[in-house]
């Protein structure tokens, strides 16, 4: 499709359209084997070779990124008085419209998914898309039976909130203290919140996967990589 040369490459990096536009004046952006002083020109970016200071624009409308959060990075686009997971991101991999889909609280770790596709996120995020989140919870007294009935339930939360079914399960050789929980909903600090309607605190907490997708183990706290296609779609492939 026909687009705007400045709106293409403002698109897809961290430069203003008015940036761009004089860096189109100023004779830094080609199309073709031809320099372009226009900005209003338009080309298809799908088929167009258009290079930046003689560097190809490695033209793709939406990104998709695996991110493994750490602890004390906010999980929000931009915040000016802390870092955010868009601080994180590599120079290649930025992009003005990036967002978080979907949050994780400050001391919460793992798998964060990033992405400017709101399409992609709002499938994600529905609760009518019943999308499988999984966590891992270190606790400070153990659960049981009990407590597994109690979440299969559906938890009710301090403030009256009743949270849909969800599962949770004892991991092997944690005497009842480490815990793997998945839910389908993303309420405000849902799953410490759970666990405190059972009486106990969540001492440490990561996400471990959304839908069929884990989180890589390769990559280290901080880091993060585009998804490929096949991971894209497992997001969507584990559901309630």
């Amino acid at each position: 499709m026909q687009q705007r040369l400045d709106k293409i490459v403002a698109s897809q990096g961290t430069l203003s359209r008015s940036e761009v536009k004089r860096a189109i004046r100023s004779g830094r952006v080609m199309v073709g084997d031809r320099l372009c002083l226009d900005p209003s020109q338009k080309c298809d970016p799908e088929q167009s070779v258009i290079c930046v200071d003689g560097a190809p624009l490695a033209y793709r409308a939406f990104l998709y990124i695996m991110m493994n959060k750490p602890a004390g990075i906010l999980c929000v686009s931009r915040d000016p008085k802390a870092p955010t997971v868009l601080d994180l991101l590599p120079d290649s991999l930025r992009r003005k419209e990036l967002f978080p889909a979907g949050r994780l609280d400050k001391d919460t770790v793992g798998l964060v998914i990033i992405t400017n596709d709101g399409v992609f996120a709002h499938r994600l995020l529905s609760p009518t898309g019943h999308v499988v989140k999984r966590y891992q919870a270190r606790l400070d007294a153990p659960v049981g039976v009990r407590e597994t009935e109690a979440f299969a339930a559906g938890i009710v939360l301090a403030d009256g909130t009743r949270c849909r079914p969800a599962v949770l399960r004892v991991l092997p050789q944690g005497e009842g203290l480490r815990t793997e929980v998945e839910i389908t909903e993303g309420k405000y600090h849902q799953v410490r919140r759970m666990f405190g309607a059972v009486g106990r605190r969540v001492l440490a907490l990561k996400r471990c996967a959304i839908g069929g997708l884990p989180l890589d183990p390769d990559l280290t706290e901080g880091a993060c990589r585009e998804l490929s296609e096949a991971e894209k779609r497992a997001v969507f492939e584990m559901r309630e």
